[in-house]
C-alpha cells in the first residue's frame, strides 16, 4: 500500500474521469463520499502538499480510495482525517495500513495529534481507526470521535 498525493490538477481530472495512462483508478474509484473533497480541492489553485487528499493504491498500485486531511494542523498541532475505500479492497488490511502511514506522514511534518470520526454503525471502521492507535473520546448523535497523539 502507498499513499500518493492529490493536487488540484489531478483532482479535477479524478472527478472527471479523465484517466491517463500510469493513473490506474480501480472502476469504483472514486467511491460517493469522495466527490465532494475532490471537487473541493480541483476548485483551488494551490494545496498545501502534505496536508492534502492522497489516493490509497494497493499492491499492485491500483488507486482504490482516498486519505484525507482537512488542512494543517490547527494551533494546537490537532489534525482531522477521513479516508474510504472502494467496496472491492476492503477487508485486505489497506485502510489500516493506509491510516497509520497518514499518521506517520503528519506527526513527520508537526502534527502532534490526529483526530477522526466515524457512524457508530460503522464497525469496519472503528476496526481500522483503533489497529491504527486511535482511542474513543466520546459519542454523540450517531458519531464515534477519535483522537490519538502522534
Amino acid at each position: 500500500m502507498r499513499l500518493d498525493p492529490i493536487d488540484p490538477a489531478l483532482a479535477a481530472r479524478i472527478v472527471a474521469r479523465a484517466e491517463r495512462a500510469g493513473d490506474d483508478w480501480h472502476p469504483e474509484y472514486p467511491f460517493a463520499d469522495e466527490l465532494v473533497p475532490l471537487r473541493s480541492l480541483a476548485s483551488r489553485e494551490s494545496a498545501d502538499p502534505v496536508f492534502t487528499m492522497y489516493a490509497i493504491r494497493d499492491e499492485e498500485g491500483v488507486a482504490v480510495g482516498g486519505f484525507g486531511f482537512f488542512g494543517p494542523p490547527d494551533e494546537t498541532g490537532t489534525v482531522e482525517f477521513g479516508y474510504g475505500l472502494v467496496p472491492a479492497a476492503r477487508g485486505r488490511g489497506l485502510a489500516t495500513a493506509a491510516v497509520s502511514e497518514g499518521l506517520r506522514i503528519a506527526a513527520g511534518h508537526g502534527a502532534i495529534r490526529a483526530i477522526a470520526d466515524t457512524e457508530e454503525t460503522n464497525l469496519a471502521s472503528l476496526a481500522v481507526l483503533t489497529r491504527a492507535g486511535m482511542s474513543e473520546i466520546r459519542r454523540e448523535g450517531g458519531m464515534v470521535y477519535v483522537a490519538r497523539d502522534l
